[in-house]
């Protein structure tokens, strides 16, 4: 028990603890809540009554199931295997003439920059080498906030109309049951999509290329 803390029994015996009077930086030290609130212990729950149900008044215990609750980040759904590099983009010149993005703006000045590669169908544990449509994403950090490129390295795609979009996924992902092919399009389902989809064509003519495995 920290030092300046007392305790007292409630009626079921348990022990409660009093927030100690010192602030956050003495020796008593005290437990706090996100937003700074002094909290006596996050050990204990609020119930109604000795035998009563748990009380949703009770912020502290919401707090911290919803970290529990948010332990784990889900993977990505398309693009979830990459990788990345921080680096910089410099302009030799300015291009106010061409364009009022800020960083073409001033000539010399050094703008930071993350640029990620990725794969398009495989999960977080899958490997760079499948034949699969690689991703790009550019994340430029200019004085007017983010600007964002990203894109394919292929310029069409399977489908005309977004609301496919779901329906290939799923038909390119590894089967559900199996967990298998990783980052691949060598099973039925992706071909059947493909099959009922002519506008599919040119695309499959680029994934059937050496655009789409690792040289």
């Amino acid at each position: 028990m920290a030092k300046g803390m007392t305790t007292e029994r409630g009626v079921g015996d348990e022990t409660h603890q009093r927030v100690p009077d010192g602030g956050p930086h003495t020796p008593d030290g005290h437990l706090t809540t996100n937003q700074g609130v002094r909290i006596s212990d996050n050990q204990n729950q609020l119930k109604a009554g000795p035998r009563g149900p748990v009380l949703l008044e009770d912020f502290v215990l919401r707090e911290k199931i919803f970290h529990f609750d948010h332990e784990r980040i889900p993977e990505r759904i398309v693009h979830a295997r990459g990788s990345a590099a921080h680096g910089y983009f410099e302009a030799y010149e300015a291009a106010a003439r061409l364009s009022k993005a800020d960083l073409f703006q001033r000539p010399g000045e050094k703008t930071p920059v993350f640029v990620r590669f990725s794969t398009v169908a495989g999960g977080a544990g899958s490997v760079d080498t499948p034949r699969d449509v690689r991703g790009f994403a550019v994340k430029f950090y200019t004085q007017e906030g983010n600007w964002d490129l990203v894109g394919n390295n292929i310029p069409v795609f399977f489908i005309q109309d977004a609301i496919k979009f779901p329906d290939l996924i799923h038909s390119v992902k590894m089967e559900a049951d199996r967990g298998y092919p990783q980052s691949a399009s060598a099973h039925d389902t992706f071909w059947d999509f493909i099959s009922l989809m002519p506008e599919a064509t040119h695309m499959i003519m680029w994934a059937m290329s050496d655009r789409t495995i690792p040289r």
